[in-house]
């Protein structure tokens, strides 16, 4: 089984697991299912998968327990968490503790299989866009996934742009702005600049 094609998908409904295996395998990639989070954490201490797909309500532990378990913030994929509409609170919870992203219930197949697509690229290339940014006070502060999101904006995008560029949403961008400001105590998006680029 080639894991730089396969997805794991981990949610306690099974129509949901039907559903997503159904969409990626008519992709190409190989899918593993796994109803609990216990079972997928011990699945990845063997293999790294090319994405996780995670539900944020389960019995048991929680999308939030998975990805503090995982240390999402430094994991080689993207986890994607699922999230109903009232969710969003607990979406922008999963973002900082490292989710590359949330998907938010109903969900198109296309879109869904887009991001992942976007996520899986936007990793692979995403170390060397963190090196270039990784000299100046505060950097050990950020996740990688800061450091992507303050190079996009020092660089001069727009939350839109840089969301579009990293293949996350414009909303996550946004969190992430406000995090990477309050580590690095700055006031605005140009004192930010003036901290990355003042090194």
């Amino acid at each position: 089984m080639d894991a730089s094609q396969t997805i794991y998908v981990v949610d306690d409904d099974p129509a949901v697991r039907d559903a997503l295996s159904v969409v990626f395998e008519m992709e190409g990639f190989t899918v593993r299912s796994f109803a609990d989070g216990d079972a997928f954490i011990e699945a990845v201490k063997s293999q790294v998968p090319a994405s996780v797909i995670l539900d944020v309500h389960m019995p048991g532990r929680s999308g939030i327990d998975v990805l503090k378990t995982l240390s999402a913030d430094h994991y080689d994929a993207p986890v994607f968490i699922i999230s109903g509409q009232g969710d969003i609170p607990m979406a922008v919870e999963a973002i900082r503790s490292g989710a590359f992203d949330f998907i938010e219930k109903p969900f198109n197949a296309d879109t869904v299989v887009d991001r992942v697509r976007e996520g899986i690229a936007a990793m692979a290339t995403r170390n060397a866009a963190a090196e270039a940014h990784s000299g100046f006070q505060g950097a050990e502060l950020l996740t990688q996934r800061e450091r992507e999101v303050l190079g996009r904006i020092t660089a001069g995008a727009s939350n839109k742009e840089a969301g579009r560029e990293l293949g996350i949403s414009p909303r996550t961008v946004e969190v992430h702005r406000a995090r990477i400001m309050e580590k690095l105590g700055a006031r605005n998006a140009a004192d930010l600049v003036r901290i990355v680029l003042g090194h």
